[in-house]
Protein backbone atom coordinates (compact mmCIF):
# COMPACT_ATOMS: atom_id res chain seq x y z
CA UNK A 1 0.00 0.00 0.00
CA UNK A 2 1.04 3.52 -0.98
CA UNK A 3 2.23 5.96 2.18
CA UNK A 4 -0.24 9.00 2.26
CA UNK A 5 3.01 11.35 2.51
CA UNK A 6 6.86 11.76 1.52
CA UNK A 7 9.46 13.44 1.42
CA UNK A 8 9.66 12.68 -2.56
CA UNK A 9 7.78 11.34 -5.25
CA UNK A 10 10.29 9.68 -8.06
CA UNK A 11 8.06 9.56 -10.99
CA UNK A 12 9.67 6.46 -13.33
CA UNK A 13 11.38 3.13 -12.83
CA UNK A 14 13.96 2.56 -15.12
CA UNK A 15 17.92 3.93 -14.75
CA UNK A 16 17.31 7.61 -13.28
CA UNK A 17 14.85 6.64 -10.94
CA UNK A 18 16.40 3.92 -9.63
CA UNK A 19 19.64 5.94 -9.47
CA UNK A 20 17.60 8.77 -7.99
CA UNK A 21 16.41 6.52 -5.49
CA UNK A 22 20.12 5.43 -4.42
CA UNK A 23 21.03 9.10 -3.96
CA UNK A 24 18.08 9.31 -1.55
CA UNK A 25 18.38 7.18 0.35
CA UNK A 26 21.98 7.83 0.86
CA UNK A 27 21.05 11.48 2.24
CA UNK A 28 18.52 9.47 4.49
CA UNK A 29 15.77 11.52 2.73
CA UNK A 30 12.18 9.38 2.53
CA UNK A 31 10.68 8.56 -0.90
CA UNK A 32 8.77 6.02 -2.97
CA UNK A 33 9.58 5.39 -6.87
CA UNK A 34 6.22 5.08 -8.58
CA UNK A 35 6.81 2.81 -12.12
CA UNK A 36 3.40 2.39 -13.97
CA UNK A 37 4.65 -0.68 -15.34
CA UNK A 38 7.82 -2.78 -14.67
CA UNK A 39 11.39 -1.73 -13.51
CA UNK A 40 13.24 -1.09 -16.34
CA UNK A 41 10.25 -1.34 -18.77
CA UNK A 42 11.30 0.01 -21.82
CA UNK A 43 13.91 -2.37 -22.27
CA UNK A 44 11.59 -5.09 -22.24
CA UNK A 45 8.68 -4.36 -24.16
CA UNK A 46 9.98 -1.37 -26.18
CA UNK A 47 13.26 -2.46 -28.23
CA UNK A 48 13.70 -5.26 -30.83
CA UNK A 49 14.76 -8.51 -29.68
CA UNK A 50 18.29 -8.71 -30.52
CA UNK A 51 19.37 -5.40 -29.15
CA UNK A 52 22.31 -5.07 -27.21
CA UNK A 53 23.47 -1.42 -25.18
CA UNK A 54 25.24 0.46 -27.17
CA UNK A 55 28.36 0.74 -24.53
CA UNK A 56 30.74 -1.94 -23.19
CA UNK A 57 29.36 -3.26 -19.83
CA UNK A 58 32.05 -1.74 -17.58
CA UNK A 59 30.76 1.60 -19.23
CA UNK A 60 27.18 1.03 -19.29
CA UNK A 61 26.60 0.22 -15.74
CA UNK A 62 26.15 2.24 -12.36
CA UNK A 63 29.39 3.08 -10.24
CA UNK A 64 28.23 0.53 -6.83
CA UNK A 65 27.08 -2.31 -8.83
CA UNK A 66 28.42 -4.39 -11.98
CA UNK A 67 26.96 -6.83 -14.40
CA UNK A 68 26.91 -10.46 -13.14
CA UNK A 69 26.27 -11.99 -16.64
CA UNK A 70 28.20 -9.78 -19.31
CA UNK A 71 31.84 -9.82 -19.21
CA UNK A 72 32.76 -6.28 -18.67
CA UNK A 73 34.30 -5.94 -22.65
CA UNK A 74 31.19 -7.28 -23.99
CA UNK A 75 27.89 -5.97 -24.24
CA UNK A 76 24.64 -6.48 -22.41
CA UNK A 77 21.57 -7.87 -23.84
CA UNK A 78 18.37 -5.99 -23.30
CA UNK A 79 17.56 -8.83 -20.80
CA UNK A 80 21.06 -8.08 -18.48
CA UNK A 81 19.72 -5.03 -18.93
CA UNK A 82 16.77 -5.14 -17.14
CA UNK A 83 17.76 -8.43 -14.68
CA UNK A 84 20.74 -5.75 -14.38
CA UNK A 85 17.93 -2.90 -13.11
CA UNK A 86 16.09 -5.38 -11.38
CA UNK A 87 18.81 -6.81 -9.42
CA UNK A 88 20.03 -2.97 -8.43
CA UNK A 89 17.04 -2.25 -6.80
CA UNK A 90 17.15 -5.26 -4.29
CA UNK A 91 20.59 -4.30 -3.70
CA UNK A 92 19.92 -0.80 -2.28
CA UNK A 93 15.87 -2.20 -1.28
CA UNK A 94 14.32 1.15 -2.95
CA UNK A 95 10.90 1.64 -2.04
CA UNK A 96 9.55 1.53 -5.44
CA UNK A 97 6.27 0.35 -6.07
CA UNK A 98 5.01 -1.29 -9.69
CA UNK A 99 1.40 -0.92 -11.72
CA UNK A 100 1.12 2.47 -10.34
CA UNK A 101 0.12 4.89 -12.75
CA UNK A 102 0.88 9.06 -12.07
CA UNK A 103 -2.17 10.98 -13.44
CA UNK A 104 -0.90 13.96 -12.17
CA UNK A 105 0.67 16.17 -10.00
CA UNK A 106 -0.04 19.72 -8.53
CA UNK A 107 1.14 22.19 -6.15
CA UNK A 108 -1.13 22.30 -3.33
CA UNK A 109 -3.26 25.43 -2.06
CA UNK A 110 -2.03 26.88 1.17
CA UNK A 111 0.71 24.22 1.67
CA UNK A 112 4.06 23.19 0.99
CA UNK A 113 4.62 20.73 -1.52
CA UNK A 114 2.61 18.62 -4.15
CA UNK A 115 -0.26 16.40 -4.26
CA UNK A 116 0.21 13.37 -6.45
CA UNK A 117 -2.50 11.37 -7.77
CA UNK A 118 -1.72 8.03 -9.06
CA UNK A 119 -3.68 5.09 -9.68
CA UNK A 120 -3.38 3.90 -6.76
CA UNK A 121 -4.67 6.63 -4.19
CA UNK A 122 -3.01 10.33 -3.46
CA UNK A 123 0.26 10.65 -1.67
CA UNK A 124 1.64 14.45 -0.25
CA UNK A 125 5.34 15.06 -0.52
CA UNK A 126 7.33 18.19 -0.58
CA UNK A 127 9.52 17.27 -3.91
CA UNK A 128 8.84 15.44 -6.90
CA UNK A 129 11.27 14.12 -9.57
CA UNK A 130 10.52 13.57 -13.27
CA UNK A 131 12.50 10.71 -13.89
CA UNK A 132 11.00 9.39 -17.13
CA UNK A 133 13.56 9.36 -19.56
CA UNK A 134 13.75 10.66 -22.83
CA UNK A 135 12.40 8.03 -24.71
CA UNK A 136 8.80 8.75 -23.75
CA UNK A 137 6.83 9.26 -26.46
CA UNK A 138 7.50 7.74 -29.66
CA UNK A 139 7.43 10.29 -33.02
CA UNK A 140 6.31 8.96 -36.55
CA UNK A 141 6.37 11.68 -38.94
CA UNK A 142 2.86 12.48 -40.99
CA UNK A 143 4.54 11.95 -44.39
CA UNK A 144 3.09 9.28 -45.17
CA UNK A 145 -0.88 8.82 -45.38
CA UNK A 146 -2.30 5.53 -44.05
CA UNK A 147 -4.41 5.28 -46.51
CA UNK A 148 -1.45 4.62 -48.74
CA UNK A 149 -1.71 0.92 -47.32
CA UNK A 150 1.76 0.54 -46.19
CA UNK A 151 3.00 -1.31 -43.31
CA UNK A 152 4.22 1.76 -40.71
CA UNK A 153 6.21 1.29 -37.51
CA UNK A 154 8.31 3.16 -35.07
CA UNK A 155 11.68 1.61 -34.25
CA UNK A 156 10.18 0.76 -30.54
CA UNK A 157 7.52 -1.40 -32.01
CA UNK A 158 10.01 -3.62 -34.33
CA UNK A 159 11.22 -7.06 -32.78
CA UNK A 160 12.45 -8.92 -35.86
CA UNK A 161 12.37 -9.55 -38.98
CA UNK A 162 9.71 -11.73 -38.99
CA UNK A 163 6.87 -9.79 -37.71
CA UNK A 164 6.79 -8.15 -41.07
CA UNK A 165 4.90 -8.42 -43.88
CA UNK A 166 7.31 -10.03 -47.13
CA UNK A 167 8.51 -7.16 -49.50
CA UNK A 168 11.17 -4.32 -49.18
CA UNK A 169 11.49 -2.01 -46.12
CA UNK A 170 12.21 1.14 -45.58
CA UNK A 171 13.86 2.54 -42.39
CA UNK A 172 13.98 6.16 -42.20
CA UNK A 173 16.63 7.74 -39.50
CA UNK A 174 20.37 6.48 -39.82
CA UNK A 175 21.37 6.57 -35.73
CA UNK A 176 22.04 4.02 -33.73
CA UNK A 177 18.63 2.36 -34.23
CA UNK A 178 18.16 2.91 -37.49
CA UNK A 179 21.58 1.26 -38.74
CA UNK A 180 21.01 -1.72 -36.71
CA UNK A 181 17.50 -2.50 -37.72
CA UNK A 182 18.68 -2.12 -40.82
CA UNK A 183 21.51 -4.27 -41.34
CA UNK A 184 19.46 -6.71 -39.44
CA UNK A 185 16.63 -6.82 -42.32
CA UNK A 186 19.44 -7.20 -45.02
CA UNK A 187 21.05 -10.36 -43.07
CA UNK A 188 17.83 -11.62 -43.21
CA UNK A 189 17.72 -11.25 -46.78
CA UNK A 190 15.43 -8.02 -47.33
CA UNK A 191 15.73 -5.71 -49.23
CA UNK A 192 16.12 -2.58 -47.43
CA UNK A 193 16.45 1.18 -47.93
CA UNK A 194 18.01 3.58 -45.44
CA UNK A 195 16.81 7.22 -45.17
CA UNK A 196 20.15 9.10 -44.25
CA UNK A 197 20.50 12.44 -42.15
CA UNK A 198 22.83 14.23 -40.32
CA UNK A 199 24.90 12.13 -37.84
CA UNK A 200 28.29 11.35 -35.87
CA UNK A 201 29.68 8.18 -36.31
CA UNK A 202 32.32 7.53 -33.54
CA UNK A 203 34.90 4.50 -34.01
CA UNK A 204 34.07 1.44 -32.06
CA UNK A 205 37.23 1.20 -30.96
CA UNK A 206 40.17 2.89 -31.91
CA UNK A 207 44.32 1.50 -31.12
CA UNK A 208 42.49 -1.02 -28.69
CA UNK A 209 40.27 1.33 -26.81
CA UNK A 210 36.72 1.19 -26.90
CA UNK A 211 34.76 4.66 -27.93
CA UNK A 212 33.12 5.20 -24.75
CA UNK A 213 36.69 5.13 -23.31
CA UNK A 214 37.87 8.06 -26.06
CA UNK A 215 34.86 9.83 -25.18
CA UNK A 216 35.93 9.96 -21.45
CA UNK A 217 39.30 10.76 -21.74
CA UNK A 218 39.07 13.25 -24.59
CA UNK A 219 36.88 15.10 -22.01
CA UNK A 220 33.69 14.71 -24.46
CA UNK A 221 31.21 12.93 -22.07
CA UNK A 222 31.37 16.11 -19.43
CA UNK A 223 30.68 18.72 -22.52
CA UNK A 224 28.12 20.82 -20.92
CA UNK A 225 26.29 21.78 -24.37
CA UNK A 226 26.30 20.34 -27.60
CA UNK A 227 28.18 21.74 -30.61
CA UNK A 228 26.53 24.76 -32.29
CA UNK A 229 24.22 23.28 -34.84
CA UNK A 230 24.06 19.97 -33.84
CA UNK A 231 21.64 19.71 -31.23
CA UNK A 232 19.76 17.26 -33.71
CA UNK A 233 22.24 15.46 -34.72
CA UNK A 234 22.16 11.68 -34.06
CA UNK A 235 25.09 9.24 -32.69
CA UNK A 236 25.00 6.30 -35.12
CA UNK A 237 27.30 3.28 -33.08
CA UNK A 238 26.65 -0.07 -32.30
CA UNK A 239 27.01 -2.42 -30.06
CA UNK A 240 25.89 -5.80 -32.22
CA UNK A 241 28.17 -8.20 -32.98
CA UNK A 242 30.72 -7.61 -30.77
CA UNK A 243 31.00 -4.24 -31.32
CA UNK A 244 31.42 -2.83 -35.05
CA UNK A 245 32.16 0.51 -36.37
CA UNK A 246 28.94 1.98 -37.99
CA UNK A 247 30.02 2.46 -41.84
CA UNK A 248 27.38 3.43 -44.42
CA UNK A 249 29.69 2.55 -47.22
CA UNK A 250 29.78 -1.28 -45.61
CA UNK A 251 26.29 -1.09 -44.98
CA UNK A 252 25.61 -0.43 -48.72
CA UNK A 253 27.59 -3.22 -49.76
CA UNK A 254 25.40 -5.74 -48.14
CA UNK A 255 22.82 -4.52 -50.32
CA UNK A 256 21.55 -1.65 -48.21
CA UNK A 257 20.33 1.09 -50.65
CA UNK A 258 21.07 4.85 -48.90
CA UNK A 259 19.05 7.54 -49.62
CA UNK A 260 18.90 11.39 -48.31
CA UNK A 261 16.76 12.41 -45.64
CA UNK A 262 13.03 11.78 -46.31
CA UNK A 263 11.48 14.86 -47.59
CA UNK A 264 7.94 14.64 -48.28
CA UNK A 265 4.96 11.81 -49.94
CA UNK A 266 3.48 12.78 -53.37
CA UNK A 267 1.95 10.52 -56.00
CA UNK A 268 3.18 7.10 -54.44
CA UNK A 269 6.49 8.33 -54.22
CA UNK A 270 8.61 9.05 -51.10
CA UNK A 271 11.14 12.35 -52.19
CA UNK A 272 14.37 12.68 -50.22
CA UNK A 273 16.69 15.73 -49.87
CA UNK A 274 19.75 15.54 -52.32
CA UNK A 275 21.97 16.00 -48.86
CA UNK A 276 22.83 11.88 -48.73
CA UNK A 277 26.82 12.72 -49.80
CA UNK A 278 26.45 15.93 -47.99
CA UNK A 279 25.84 14.03 -44.55
CA UNK A 280 27.73 10.71 -45.00
CA UNK A 281 30.91 13.39 -45.62
CA UNK A 282 30.37 15.22 -42.16
CA UNK A 283 30.00 11.70 -40.65
CA UNK A 284 33.19 10.65 -41.78
CA UNK A 285 34.99 13.84 -41.29
CA UNK A 286 33.63 13.40 -37.83
CA UNK A 287 34.90 9.89 -37.34
CA UNK A 288 38.22 11.08 -38.29
CA UNK A 289 38.73 14.19 -36.08
CA UNK A 290 38.12 11.66 -33.41
CA UNK A 291 40.69 9.51 -34.97
CA UNK A 292 42.75 12.59 -34.58
CA UNK A 293 42.30 13.63 -31.59
CA UNK A 294 42.99 9.90 -30.27
CA UNK A 295 46.42 9.94 -31.65
CA UNK A 296 47.70 13.57 -30.72
CA UNK A 297 46.40 12.31 -26.93
CA UNK A 298 48.70 8.89 -27.48
CA UNK A 299 51.27 11.64 -28.35
CA UNK A 300 50.87 13.98 -25.83
CA UNK A 301 50.36 11.42 -23.21
CA UNK A 302 53.25 9.03 -24.67
CA UNK A 303 50.72 5.97 -24.17
CA UNK A 304 52.03 2.49 -25.29
CA UNK A 305 48.54 2.04 -27.55
CA UNK A 306 49.87 0.44 -30.85
CA UNK A 307 48.75 2.69 -33.96
CA UNK A 308 45.69 2.30 -36.68
CA UNK A 309 46.64 3.75 -39.64
CA UNK A 310 44.17 1.52 -41.33
CA UNK A 311 41.38 3.23 -39.55
CA UNK A 312 42.00 6.10 -41.28
CA UNK A 313 41.49 4.91 -44.76
CA UNK A 314 37.92 5.66 -46.46
CA UNK A 315 36.82 2.97 -48.51
CA UNK A 316 35.39 4.25 -52.62
CA UNK A 317 31.80 5.62 -52.60
CA UNK A 318 29.52 2.97 -53.57
CA UNK A 319 26.35 3.75 -56.42
CA UNK A 320 24.13 4.39 -54.15
CA UNK A 321 26.46 8.07 -52.90
CA UNK A 322 27.76 8.58 -56.60
CA UNK A 323 23.95 8.24 -57.93
CA UNK A 324 22.08 9.49 -55.08
CA UNK A 325 17.99 7.89 -55.29
CA UNK A 326 15.83 11.32 -54.86
CA UNK A 327 12.66 9.88 -55.51
CA UNK A 328 11.17 5.95 -54.90
CA UNK A 329 7.85 4.73 -56.13
CA UNK A 330 6.93 2.45 -53.30
CA UNK A 331 4.91 -0.17 -55.47
CA UNK A 332 7.43 -0.23 -58.15
CA UNK A 333 10.13 -0.92 -55.44
CA UNK A 334 7.93 -3.05 -53.67
CA UNK A 335 8.56 -1.69 -50.73
CA UNK A 336 5.30 -3.01 -47.90
CA UNK A 337 6.61 -1.48 -44.53
CA UNK A 338 7.71 1.71 -43.42
CA UNK A 339 9.94 1.94 -40.43
CA UNK A 340 10.66 5.43 -38.37
CA UNK A 341 13.35 5.11 -36.16
CA UNK A 342 12.56 8.79 -35.32
CA UNK A 343 12.93 9.24 -32.39
CA UNK A 344 11.22 10.47 -29.21
CA UNK A 345 9.10 13.85 -27.88
CA UNK A 346 8.99 14.15 -24.09
CA UNK A 347 5.86 14.03 -22.27
CA UNK A 348 4.94 15.43 -19.00
CA UNK A 349 1.58 16.24 -19.40
CA UNK A 350 1.03 15.12 -15.62
CA UNK A 351 3.50 17.39 -13.96
CA UNK A 352 0.97 20.30 -13.73
CA UNK A 353 3.71 22.98 -12.59
CA UNK A 354 5.06 26.30 -13.88
CA UNK A 355 8.04 24.78 -14.79
CA UNK A 356 7.67 24.81 -18.53
CA UNK A 357 8.75 27.02 -21.65
CA UNK A 358 6.37 28.48 -24.10
CA UNK A 359 8.31 25.36 -26.46
CA UNK A 360 6.72 23.00 -23.58
CA UNK A 361 10.55 21.57 -22.69
CA UNK A 362 11.38 21.92 -18.80
CA UNK A 363 13.24 24.96 -17.43
CA UNK A 364 15.60 23.99 -15.11
CA UNK A 365 19.60 24.09 -14.22
CA UNK A 366 21.18 20.93 -14.22
CA UNK A 367 17.41 19.35 -12.57
CA UNK A 368 16.62 22.20 -10.67
CA UNK A 369 13.33 23.48 -12.06
CA UNK A 370 12.52 27.21 -12.47
CA UNK A 371 9.55 25.60 -9.69
CA UNK A 372 10.49 25.31 -6.41
CA UNK A 373 10.31 21.35 -5.45
CA UNK A 374 10.66 19.92 -8.65
CA UNK A 375 13.36 18.25 -10.54
CA UNK A 376 13.93 16.76 -13.62
CA UNK A 377 16.34 13.66 -14.24
CA UNK A 378 17.47 11.46 -17.37
CA UNK A 379 16.81 13.71 -19.80
CA UNK A 380 20.15 14.55 -22.74
CA UNK A 381 22.44 17.23 -21.80
CA UNK A 382 20.84 18.11 -18.70
CA UNK A 383 23.90 18.62 -17.29
CA UNK A 384 26.36 17.31 -19.60
CA UNK A 385 26.84 14.74 -22.80
CA UNK A 386 26.32 12.12 -20.80
CA UNK A 387 23.49 12.90 -18.04
CA UNK A 388 20.97 10.34 -20.46
CA UNK A 389 23.18 7.61 -20.36
CA UNK A 390 23.46 4.87 -16.73
CA UNK A 391 26.65 6.19 -15.59
CA UNK A 392 25.83 10.37 -16.58
CA UNK A 393 22.74 9.64 -14.92
CA UNK A 394 24.09 8.26 -11.40
CA UNK A 395 26.62 11.26 -11.31
CA UNK A 396 23.17 13.91 -12.10
CA UNK A 397 20.90 12.14 -9.74
CA UNK A 398 23.71 12.68 -6.94
CA UNK A 399 23.78 16.39 -7.36
CA UNK A 400 19.82 16.54 -7.35
CA UNK A 401 19.83 14.38 -3.71
CA UNK A 402 22.49 16.58 -2.56
CA UNK A 403 20.21 19.58 -3.59
CA UNK A 404 17.67 18.43 -1.92
CA UNK A 405 18.68 17.05 0.83
CA UNK A 406 20.60 21.26 1.81
CA UNK A 407 17.34 22.66 1.22
CA UNK A 408 15.91 20.23 3.92
CA UNK A 409 18.65 21.02 6.09
CA UNK A 410 18.39 25.07 5.57
CA UNK A 411 14.46 24.15 6.20
CA UNK A 412 14.97 22.84 9.37
CA UNK A 413 17.82 25.23 10.68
Amino acid sequence: MLPKETDTVIVGGGQAGLAMSEHLSNCGIAHVVLERARIAERWRTERWDSLVANGPAWHDRFPSMEFSDTDPDAFASKHSVASYFEDFAKQIDAPIYCGVTVRNARRMENATGFRVETSEGLIEARNIVAATGPFQKPVIPPVVPELVGIKQMHSSAYRNPEQLPQGAIMVVGAGSSGTQIASELRHAGRKVYLSVGPHDRPPRSYRGRDFCWWLGVLGKWQAKTPPAGQEHVTIAVSGANGGETVDFRKLAETGITLVGRTQRFENGKLLFNADLVENIAAGDANYLSLLQEADDYVAREGLDLPPEPEAHIIPPDPDCLTEPVLSLDLAQAGITTIIWATGFVQDFNWLEVDAFGADGKPQHDRGVSTAPGVYFLGLPWLSMRGSSFIWGVWVDAQYLAEHIAAKRLAATG
